[in-house]
């Protein structure tokens, strides 16, 4: 077997040497082992020939100008070999695309029909945004009450701003144009400011922790403490010092606009201001608890009142009090009743002698030891 194998090698290598020098004229491989051993000759490759791309002939001297020249007189060269190749764009110009794909801006939302009436001329009152907080805390629609415009264009600011809905907003701006504008013009000038002693908190009623929601949680509710004159003085709503009829016009005129007031006799909580909301109930039902007081007396009543200087001294009156005719009749028929009663008692016994009732005594009690 290694005999034939070593026979047919010794055959093979024999004809790649006989065919090597005709393959190498004619330039084509003979056998695949030729580079192996090194009888092929190495040749160097042939250059390649471009073809070039052929250009238009000249535009003769008396042809017609392109403009006149009709669409299909002579082709146009393609594109692509007319037009010189684009130079590499700029940083600069590579950007321009960028910012003319930026997105558009997203569509501004839609003002409230309540936002749209609050306008300038009757409150500055700019929009806020939405407050979403714990536990159904604050609301959409938000606007921070800066100041009430009157119909005369002059500004009653509210101290400190107020954060209220639209709707709360707009009832607190109509209430004190129409009501109590033309009232503090009768006082002293008009209304120069309006006392917020709170408006938006997210908390729970009356400050107690766990309690429902308070209406100033929803940015529903404002407290009004005191209005301010133009003359600088300043008219507080639970002053009982501020006549009575004063104070009872401001609770018809809030009761009436507000579905709940609270003030004096409501609670503990609002003895010195006034609660107001807009809170929404069943059958629109509607709170107004605010006892209007009557104003408190100068003097304690008390107290006794003052000696006139014209009085005689207390030892004179208390003697001419003994010396009155009338005052000794009494102090002789009191002196004259034990009389009487002992004669009846004398009468009323046998043998004239007076009847002695025996005394009672006490009886000791005796302690039994159980």
């Amino acid at each position: 077997m290694v005999t034939a194998v070593a026979a047919l090698l010794c055959l093979l290598l024999s004809l790649g040497m006989q065919a090597g020098p005709a393959a190498a004229a004619r330039g084509a491989p003979t056998f695949p082992w030729d580079d192996l051993f090194g009888s092929r000759p190495h040749r160097a490759h042939k250059a390649v020939r471009r073809s070039a791309v052929p250009l238009p002939k000249p535009r003769p001297a008396d042809a017609p100008a392109a403009a006149d020249a009709p669409a299909a007189a002579e082709p146009e060269p393609p594109a692509a070999e007319t037009q010189p190749p684009a130079a590499p764009a700029r940083p600069s110009e590579a950007a321009k695309p960028a910012e003319a794909a930026k997105p558009a801006e997203p569509a501004k939302p839609q003002l409230s029909a309540c936002r749209q009436a609050l306008t300038e001329e009757i409150a500055i009152a700019p929009s806020i945004p939405d407050i979403h907080g714990a536990g159904g805390c604050g609301g959409e629609d938000l606007v921070r009450l800066e100041a009430v415009v009157l119909p005369d264009k002059r500004k009653v600011a509210v101290k400190p701003a107020a954060i209220l809905r639209c709707k709360m907003a707009s009832a607190v701006a109509d209430w004190v144009r129409t009501d109590i504008a033309p009232l503090a013009q009768r006082l002293g000038g008009g209304i120069s400011n309006l006392d917020n002693f709170d408006s938006f908190e997210c908390r729970g009623r009356n400050r107690v922790v766990g309690a429902q929601l308070s209406e100033h949680g929803r940015a529903n509710a404002l407290d009004v403490r005191a209005f301010g004159l133009a003359n600088g003085k300043s008219i507080s709503l639970t002053d009982r010092s501020v006549p009575r009829d004063l104070r009872e016009t401001v609770l018809h005129s809030v009761c009436a606009r507000f579905s709940t007031v609270l003030g004096p006799g409501s609670d503990w909580y609002h003895e010195d201001h006034i609660h107001l909301d807009l809170a929404e109930r069943r059958n629109d039902y509607r709170i107004c608890q605010w006892n209007v007081y009557d104003p408190l007396p100068q003097v304690a009543p008390l107290l006794p009142a003052e000696r006139p200087e014209e009085a005689p001294p207390r030892e004179v009156a208390a003697k001419s009090d003994a010396s009155r005719p009338d005052a000794a009749k009494a102090d002789h028929g009191k002196a004259d009743e034990p009389d009487a009663v002992q004669s009846d008692d004398a009468a009323a016994a046998p043998g004239g002698a007076p009847e002695t009732k025996p005394q009672p005594t006490k009886k000791r009690r005796q302690s039994r030891r159980l």
